[in-house]
């Protein structure tokens, strides 16, 4: 590949079943790429545009490679489909035996003294006269890459290639790749970061962009990193774990026992709620309903009156008595203390994370929601231990337990903030304006780690932002206060 390859502002539809929207990227010579992402946030789709796949709606694709080299499940797959056509009795008057391996291989090579030698290598010198359609998963995915390695390609293309191999033919592959990384670009598709190989320059990270027409899937370029940037690969690597990771919410201690509440009433229920100082009024005749495990976003402009609604629901609004609110099973003004109606709420703020300027362990910092404080000032149990290690993991800050706090980025400290808040498993966890301050990486880690909480269904969450556009998956509810 001699030139670069540019998109610009490019949609490609697939079929109507899928577009990639708005892609901005540069590939040149002398880099090697990984595309990584969600689940169905068109990792193989952007990969495909590449070989020429897909229709273009929009914007512009330049300096595609004439020649390219691409492993694929979908190209394995139409491969196979091709050759089970050729047992329809009706269409033709003998029985097909179906292509044999050497003809797939060797059939326009474009170096046929590399695919003789990656045959032997792979183990398929045994297997050259078989029908291509009667290899196990595995052998046909050798076959693709002996045909992809030897055509000597401008370009190469491996979606997901290390699925189905053994353990042998793994490594001869990666071998063979640092071998020929100063010949020939490559593009990588990878789930697993682990699996990234060294010689990788650069990183694309797509994520899911919504629905379009007809119902049709979206996906969008978020970040492309070098590799060199440390501090981008590493928060990469953490969005990649809370996005895709199996690991769930660690379960709360059971010496920590919040009361059960009773599941047929509503967490909140604010009736007519008016909050108004002197002539002006804040908040007018509202009312809200946030039932458990309903998930509610409240947004709204400057001054429209968020954490004035929020104060009345913790308690810390003097008018709180002053208006008909329900709360855990308390009517406001029944002689309830304020710390009988903390106990169910998990708070985070841009404003506890000011406060919260202890020189304490990040192991600490999560162990101390346990107390409600800010740093530890009690002995911890071996269970609280655990369970911090838990969420360290889910963080991916494990190898981070022991350092301090205060030596953190702002998004990171933000993480751990949340995690001390959700120790306990409240029955709702209030998150004000949780993104405010952080650069977009860091803010997709916090968006992450809430769907994480979200999905874990025992804890109701209550986002709280200034745009009511910016949805998180999970969040089905939104209440959106005017500015009077």
């Amino acid at each position: 590949m001699s030139n670069s390859i540019s998109l610009k502002k490019a949609t490609v539809t697939f079929d109507e079943r899928f577009t990639l929207t708005d892609i901005d990227w540069d590939i040149t010579s002398n880099q090697h790429w990984v595309i990584t992402g969600t689940n169905g946030s068109g990792k193989s789709a952007l990969a495909a545009v590449l070989a020429g796949v897909g229709d273009i709606e929009s914007g512009s694709i330049s300096g595609l490679p004439k020649r390219v080299g691409l492993v694929s499940f979908e190209a394995q797959a139409e491969l196979i489909a091709k050759e089970l056509k050729k047992d329809d009795a009706d269409i033709m008057d003998v029985i097909s035996l179906g292509t044999p391996v050497h003809e797939m291989i060797f059939d326009r090579c474009q170096d046929p003294e590399l695919a003789q030698k990656l045959v032997k290598k792979f183990g398929l010198s045994k297997l050259l006269d078989r029908a291509f359609r009667k290899l196990s998963t595995g052998e046909t995915r050798k076959v693709m890459l002996i045909r992809a390695l030897s055509s000597k390609p401008d370009l190469l293309i491996l979606d997901e290639p290390f699925d189905g191999l053994d353990v042998d033919t793994l490594a001869m592959l990666q071998e063979h790749l640092a071998s020929i990384i100063h010949t020939v670009p490559m593009i990588m598709v990878l789930n697993r970061f682990d699996e990234m190989p060294d010689f990788i320059t650069h990183v694309a990270y797509m994520d899911k962009d919504g629905s379009g027409k007809n119902g049709s899937n979206r996906g969008k370029l978020t970040l492309t990193i070098d590799r060199q940037d440390k501090a981008a690969f590493n928060e990469l690597y953490q969005l990649l774990h809370l996005k895709t990771t199996d690991l769930n919410v660690p379960e709360a201690d059971p010496a920590n026992k919040l009361p059960e509440l009773d599941p047929s009433q509503p967490l909140v229920k604010l009736k007519q709620a008016t909050i108004k100082y002197g002539d002006t009024i804040i908040v007018d005749k509202l009312d809200w309903t946030i039932e458990q495990g309903q998930h509610w976003q409240l947004s709204g402009p400057n001054g429209s009156g968020k954490t004035c609604v929020l104060s009345l629901i913790t308690g810390d609004h003097p008018q709180c008595y002053t208006n008909d609110i329900f709360v855990f099973g308390f009517q406001r003004g029944n002689g309830e203390s304020i710390w009988q109606i903390k106990q169910f709420i998990g708070y985070v703020s841009t404003a506890l994370q000011w406060e919260y300027r202890v020189s304490t362990s990040c192991k600490n910092v999560i162990i101390s929601g346990f107390y409600d404080s800010i740093g530890m000032y009690s002995k911890s149990s071996d269970n609280q231990k655990k369970i911090a290690d838990q969420w360290l993991a889910l963080l991916g800050m494990t190898d981070r337990a022991d350092q301090p706090f205060n030596k953190l980025s702002y998004g990171d400290q933000r993480l751990l903030l949340i995690a001390r808040a959700m120790v306990k498993h409240p029955p709702l966890l209030i998150l004000d304006e949780p993104c405010l301050g952080l650069d977009d990486m860091n803010r997709q880690l916090v968006l992450a780690l809430i769907e994480k909480i979200c999905e874990g269904k025992k804890t109701t969450v209550l986002y709280v932002n200034h745009h009511a556009e910016d949805k998180i998956k999970g969040i089905e509810n939104c209440l959106e206060l005017k500015k009077e």
